[in-house]
């Protein structure tokens, strides 16, 4: 999937938080190869804290497991850039962001690798993008170019548009 350059991260962000907060909805957040930026986009977004629960960022792969509950097996097997893996993070993420007992309603995931080298047989470029809620989940493979700043910058416009798409499926 060739993504465009993304246009301003905060006005993608605005969009999802204007999304969710209008549905009633909140959002946590699961990053690797993104580092936190991903969350500092949404955190940029005056009012985002009426939605965004908060964000767990696993850059070592034993945190996926540890503080997501993605299984250990899986990781072992598959490494941490695999579409199951992108998957496990966005449910895990809702459950590591429950409040009260209740999930978050959207978890959002990130997985891949930004460069400079490969990650054993994960080329550069390779990224995973997953969302999931209640009524179920999407995993999106990306195929991206350029350097690391731009395989990150890209993989926060993909992410955030996957999650615009999902709260709007969610409105009809």
């Amino acid at each position: 999937m060739s993504i465009p350059a993304p246009s301003d991260p905060v006005d993608a962000a605005a969009g999802l938080i204007a999304r969710l907060t209008e549905a009633h909805r909140t959002l946590a957040v699961a990053e690797s190869l993104t580092g936190g930026a991903l969350l500092a986009a949404l955190v940029a977004v005056p009012g985002a804290s009426a939605v965004l629960r908060g964000g767990v960022v696993a850059y070592d792969t034993a945190l996926k497991h540890s503080l997501l509950g993605v299984d250990a097996d899986l990781l072992a097997e598959h490494g941490p850039v695999h579409p199951e893996v992108a998957l496990a993070m966005a449910r895990g993420v809702r459950a590591t962001a429950a409040v009260d007992g209740a999930p978050a309603d959207l978890g959002l995931s990130t997985t891949g690798v930004a460069g400079p080298d490969p990650q054993v047989s994960a080329p550069v470029g390779l990224v995973f993008i997953a969302v999931a809620d209640a009524r179920g989940e999407v995993v999106r493979e990306l195929r991206l170019l350029g350097d690391r700043a731009a395989i990150r910058a890209q993989t926060v416009a993909a992410a955030l548009a996957l999650a615009a798409d999902r709260a709007s499926a969610s409105r009809e």
